[in-house]
């Protein structure tokens, strides 16, 4: 394990110039405002500017060693916004480099643009530009809407799976797309999604944006009014840009600078850094359904044969599609392999209300592999036919193939595109299965799902890396000028170990912790009830709960309930009378943002309000003053014990002879719980409860642990 507690290394010192400048606009910002420093802000100013101010690079734009990744956990109340903001962008702006800011929540993005951002020009007297960058999906694709107006009853793509998209076009469907373009044509709206007034329904609005594969780019007749485009531009020219991790992570994985700045000249700040290992091992995970596939690739024979009758004067085109029949009919047999092996394999583990198999360490039985192996090559020979057709029609968009007209082109261009990404997945599935995992390195979580659709039975496999640390050292923590990972629950038991390991970042990364300034000992309270039952037995511990929420419930004004399960959740929420669900707001009955909008309007009326979620709810909510008084936690939050990568994940660890429930589940709990304690207390005034409705907390060795890694709070246990 790391040793890194809370300083691993110091590094250079700020030449005079970069300090000065940095110390006034923080002294400036504090007299604009009217505020006394706060000594972990200052602090943690100064620990990221050394750092990224200590990164050289050769005449080569090599670095000459020594680290340029700074690691900073920053309690509620630090100021961890305006902490990296002054100290990352005077560093950027004298190397000439980029800063991309990355969230993962669309709640903080929004406070950089509004709030944090503007002071920074306006108070700290930073001279700035900045703005909001956002994925090619949030855009209006001028084209494709036409494309689907001109199309009128067929969907101008090929499904992978029946239920993503329905096969026509309605008339009222036409409608709203019109009423896009419409818009878009009279300058009311800019393209961008999210400045619609009225809400698009997502089948409506994925006929009308597109994505890097369907993307002729300059060669789009509209390329000099795309929206997508229009926004780039604006992008290249700011000094800061905000986005969120899954556009970095896309950016990444396209090679780097596609979209964003290029990696060797950005220095990186991941705010809530904490998601960074999950959103990446999302990024690369693959799925594929078999029946599905089967039907999708006697689909796709089809429409090649309809590009057959369009382009039929072009020999080498056609060569290609007439080389696809053969890996075309060894994935179809392949298929037929792979779905009987499974029936066998799974006949009596995929029964009753087990829908889901996983692979014992990752390692798929050897007959499977073989199979999976045979549709691999036959993919990736598709896979190199496709990349051919697509470079042809690119010539042919440029005007550079006189047998295959411009328009032909631009019409299959988009299809191919995603025929080609969908391809890929399959790829990068069967790859998956086929390959087995280097021995003693990270293992690989391979499942399989039983999907009950309308179609009948249907078995989907499934495959993600349980850790993002090759991922994240490949794409991101070599190639980037430099970084920043902050948030406020970095650590796991007061350590940083765990973070370092799962995200690959360098051993020699400096990392600190800055404390809250609250004080928790005086504002908050935390309360362990006395109990008969613990959740080792969930019919018993949910009846207790829903008794001591009876209780407890009426008298209070501001509460969030925060639940393990939505069947636990659904429970509760049933044996509570009528009168007092009235006031309760329950996850998944609303969209989030609508729930708690809901809940101040009521406090705002001096109404009583409830909330009860799930874990969602137990981070980025930002409720302060009355608007929260309360926090009842009704488990502690170990993951789900079945889920297949951190089961996978366990074994792994036990498989190097570790301690997985020591290494891993009691450090992820202490994370968890750590972020749920903390919606109560937002600023230093607010004060409030916290109940912790699971005995094991002081029952049981490991919770004296997680107590430790709790800040001071005032105890109260029965």
């Amino acid at each position: 394990m790391l040793g890194h507690l809370i300083v691993s290394s110091v590094p250079p010192l700020l030449d005079k110039q970069l300090k000065q400048s940095i110390q006034q606009a923080y002294s400036t910002f504090l007299s604009n405002r009217g505020l006394q420093s706060r000594y972990g802000q200052k602090m943690m100013i100064a620990e990221i500017a050394r750092t990224l101010a200590g990164i050289s690079q050769n005449s080569e734009g090599e670095r000459n060693g020594g680290s340029h990744i700074s690691v900073t956990e920053a309690g509620t109340g630090t100021g961890k916004t305006l902490a990296y903001l002054l100290a990352a962008v005077p560093i950027a702006q004298q190397r000439k480099k980029k800063v991309v800011v990355s969230t993962a929540t669309v709640a903080l993005q929004e406070q950089l643009i509004m709030k944090d951002l503007p002071q920074l020009v306006t108070d700290a007297g930073v001279s700035l530009t900045y703005g909001l960058a956002k994925g090619r999906g949030r855009y209006f694709c001028v084209s494709n809407a036409e494309k689907a107006l001109e199309q009128q009853n067929e969907r101008g793509q090929i499904a992978l799976y029946e239920d993503e998209a329905a096969q026509t076009i309605d008339p009222s469907d036409i409608a709203q797309i019109q009423s896009l373009l419409n818009l878009y044509a009279s300058g009311e709206w800019d393209g961008d999604r999210d400045g619609l007034k009225n809400t698009v329904d997502e089948p409506i609005w994925r006929l009308s944006t597109s994505d890097h594969m369907q993307c002729t780019n300059r060669r789009c007749s509209h390329f000099s009014i795309c929206p997508f485009f229009k926004a780039r531009q604006e992008l290249d020219r700011w000094d800061l840009i905000v986005a969120n991790h899954d556009l970095v992570l896309a950016d990444l994985s396209l090679g780097g600078g596609a979209i964003l700045s290029a990696p060797e000249d950005t220095i990186y700040v991941f705010d809530e850094g904490h998601h960074l290992g999950s959103k990446t091992t999302g990024h690369f995970s693959y799925r594929l359904r078999i029946k599905s596939s089967q039907r999708w690739l006697a689909k796709a024979t089809r429409s090649l044969n309809k590009l057959l009758n369009d382009t039929s004067e072009h020999m080498v085109l056609r060569g290609y599609v007439e080389k696809m029949a053969t890996p075309f009919a060894d994935m179809e047999r392949a298929l037929d392999a792979w779905q009987l092996l499974l029936q066998q394999l799974l006949a009596d583990k995929l029964q009753g209300n087990s829908d889901r198999y996983r692979f014992a360490q990752g390692v798929i039985p050897e007959p499977l592999q073989l199979i999976c192996h045979d549709f691999a090559n036959a993919a990736e020979r598709v896979v190199l036919k496709l990349d051919q057709i697509v470079d042809l029609l690119k010539e042919a968009m440029d005007g550079e193939l006189a047998d295959i007209d411009r328009t032909i082109a631009e019409k299959w261009y988009p299809q191919l595109g995603i025929f080609l990404s969908r391809m890929q997945g399959m790829f990068g599935l069967a790859r998956s299965y086929a390959s087995p995992d280097e021995r003693g390195g990270l293992p690989t979580a391979r499942w399989v799902l039983r999907i009950d659709g309308n179609d009948g039975l249907d078995l989907e496999c499934c495959s993600s890396p349980v850790s993002a640390a090759v991922t994240l050292q490949e794409h991101l923590w070599s190639q980037c000028y430099g970084a920043v990972v902050t948030s406020a629950t970095l650590t796991a038991l007061g350590r940083f170990d765990r973070l370092y390991t799962d995200l690959g970042i360098p051993a020699d990364s400096p990392c600190a912790i800055f404390q809250s300034p609250f004080n928790f000992n005086e504002a908050a309270e935390l309360r362990v009830p006395a109990m008969r039952t613990d959740p080792s037995n969930p019919n018993d511990h949910s009846g207790e709960l829903a008794e001591i929420l009876l209780a407890t419930l009426p008298n209070e004004k501001s509460t969030l309930v925060l639940f393990s399960s939505w069947r636990q959740m659904r429970y509760v929420l049933e044996q509570m009378p009528d009168k007092m669900v009235a006031n309760i707001l329950v996850q998944g009955d609303l969209a989030k943002h609508e729930i708690l909008r809901q809940h101040r309007e009521r406090i705002d009326n001096e109404l009583p309000s409830i909330i009860f979620g799930l874990a969602s709810f137990a981070e980025g909510v930002d409720l302060p003053g009355d608007y929260l008084t309360h926090v009842v936690i009704t488990k502690l939050p170990f993951g789900v014990p079945d889920d297949p990568v951190d089961a996978t994940y366990s074994e792994w660890i036990e498989s190097q002879g570790g301690n997985p429930f020591a290494e891993w589940v009691i450090p992820m709990a202490s994370m968890r719980l750590t972020q749920a304690t903390g919606r109560l207390l937002r600023t230093e005034k607010d004060q409030g409860i916290i109940t912790l409705l699971d005995r094991r907390f002081i029952t049981r060795r490991y919770g004296k642990q997680l107590l430790a890694a709790l800040p001071p709070y005032r105890r109260n246990f029965s």
